[in-house]
């Protein structure tokens, strides 16, 4: 292994070696705190130009599924087509792996997908001082390879850098439902999470005027980076919202929640050090149900700014932060967590039927 060592924009250096790609990249570190399901992770296109860091301390010992597609065109294990994380800092890296449906060694998938790692990390510490600090920057500097070009991480739209550039249909020519997708790094378990339900799926790039077709139902995807550089996904919402009469359901998941929050009216806000993990704990407004849930954000929406018509529909136990909004009379709903989870757990899974029974009833 070649020598690697993690330098962030404050000056700490963590000093490793390579196991990835041999390669250097910049991006914002930040840090998982689940145990499983880094396929899964490091194909979310939330993570793009994101270092990735696994507190876990154990990562590659079950290696890594195919990644052929299945018959619906999407990766059969994967939640995109590719690796989107920019590279990934864990403790220890296992050299052996084991598991029935291992394909390939991390360390395999990462270099054949050109992405570059580090072990040999005390990522204690590393998540420490990024929980002090907030968000960072850093580099991954792998020995004899040149350093990274620099990049203004604000003013990148990573939305339109994941997100398809055509139309894209699923069930299609079923005589279902047609529910409308607007991709902005859709993970692919959000659209088998529709389709097994029984709708037809038109998945749209992240920029399309969706107004313009014909559907039964509004759903709007997850994705990286800040909500700030989506104006365009904004204002096609909130031209569906101010249509009069317009009452057809609509749902959102993640920076989907966020660009709904902001259609509607509500104010964004970056968080200190995000959401990354499988185990948030999100309670529904009203009720003493608290949901464990799967999460990857680094923004909010701030509650206290919903317009009339809206309100909190989760919240985050750890933080106090807003984990979902609904609007008080009309079908139309946004949670921050991954109810689709893969990686984590199901347990709001369910928030798809009630979807699905919105969208049906209004037909």
């Amino acid at each position: 292994m070649k020598k690697a060592t993690l330098v962030l924009d404050d000056g700490s250096r963590y000093e490793g070696y390579s196991f990835g790609h041999d390669s250097s990249v910049s991006g914002e570190v930040v840090f998982n705190t689940a145990m499983t399901g880094y396929p899964e992770s490091l194909t979310d296109p939330s993570y793009a130009g994101q270092i990735m860091t696994l507190t876990y301390p154990l990562a590659g010992n079950y290696g890594v599924p195919g990644t052929e597609l299945a018959d619906d065109g999407m990766a059969r294990f994967m939640e995109s087509e590719r690796i989107h994380a920019a590279g990934m800092v864990v403790c220890d890296y296992s050299e052996q792996h084991s598991h029935w449906n291992a394909k390939s060694s991390l360390a395999e998938w990462l270099d054949r997908e050109g992405v570059p790692a580090i072990t040999g990390i005390d990522t204690r510490a590393l998540t420490k001082h990024l929980r002090e600090q907030g968000v960072v920057r850093g580099r991954i500097i792998v020995e004899g390879t040149p350093e990274p070009a620099e990049e203004n991480y604000a003013e990148i739209n990573f939305v339109e850098r994941v997100s398809p550039t055509e139309v894209r249909r699923y069930n299609e020519g079923k005589d279902l439902p047609k529910v409308v997708l607007v991709d902005c790094g859709a993970k692919n378990n959000i659209v088998r999470c529709l389709t097994r339900r029984g709708v037809e799926v038109i998945r749209v790039p992240w920029d399309y005027d969706f107004n313009t077709l014909d559907f039964d139902a509004l759903f709007i995807s997850n994705g990286p980076g800040n909500p700030e550089t989506c104006a365009v996904t904004v204002g096609h919402i909130r031209k569906f919202l101010e249509t009069p009469g317009e009452s057809r359901p609509v749902m959102g998941i993640c920076l989907g929640h966020q660009l709904l929050g902001k259609a509607a009216g509500a104010s964004i806000y970056k968080l200190p050090y995000g959401h990354r993990s499988h185990n948030q704990p999100a309670r529904m407004a009203g009720t003493p149900r608290c949901f464990v849930t799967s999460q990857n954000h680094g923004y909010a929406v701030d509650a206290d700014s919903l317009p009339e018509g809206w309100e909190a529909w989760f919240t985050n136990m750890n933080d106090g932060s807003n984990e979902g909004i609904r609007h008080t009379s009309k079908p139309w709903r946004s949670v921050q967590f991954h109810p689709e989870a893969c990686g984590g757990p199901v347990d709001t899974e369910f928030l798809f039927d009630e979807f699905i029974d919105q969208v049906k009833n209004s037909k």
